[in-house]
């Protein structure tokens, strides 16, 4: 049983990018889902597909590797927030990652977006996890 999905997701992506897998397989969620869109839209990832297996669902992902270095797309996902350890910030507050050239993802009364789209519509909230 996992008790963090969300650092599972962000686990099971790091493993498969270390293995130089093409695809990874997830258990789908609307949270992970969201997530996922959020990659694609930033470009860390190539591609996504949701399917259904009359379950809870799938989220098959193609992961982004450089032409040239086969290097992933994504340098490090970092989870923040966790369970025994929540961690808010207001829109002020919010810290860039890596000098502005990586992307928090924030969970805000208005869903998940990214700290920068955060910062424009002026909400805080959970900041779920650190991408560059």
């Amino acid at each position: 049983m996992v008790t963090d999905p969300i650092a599972d997701f962000l686990t099971r992506i790091r493993n498969a990018q270390m293995a130089r897998h093409r695809i990874v397989e997830i258990p789908a969620s609307n949270v992970k889902k969201r997530i996922t869109e959020i990659l694609y839209d930033k470009g860390y990832i190539l591609k996504y597909k949701f399917e259904d297996d009359n379950k809870q669902g799938i989220i098959k992902i193609a992961l982004k590797y450089d032409a040239a270095t086969k290097e992933p797309a994504i340098r490090s996902l970092e989870r923040v927030s966790r369970p025994g350890l929540r961690q808010y910030a207001k829109p002020a507050d919010m810290k860039r990652v890596q000098s502005g050239l990586g992307i928090a993802i924030v969970s805000t009364s208005k869903g998940l977006m990214t700290d920068k789209e955060a910062k424009a519509n002026n909400v805080g909230g959970e900041v779920m996890c650190h991408i560059y």
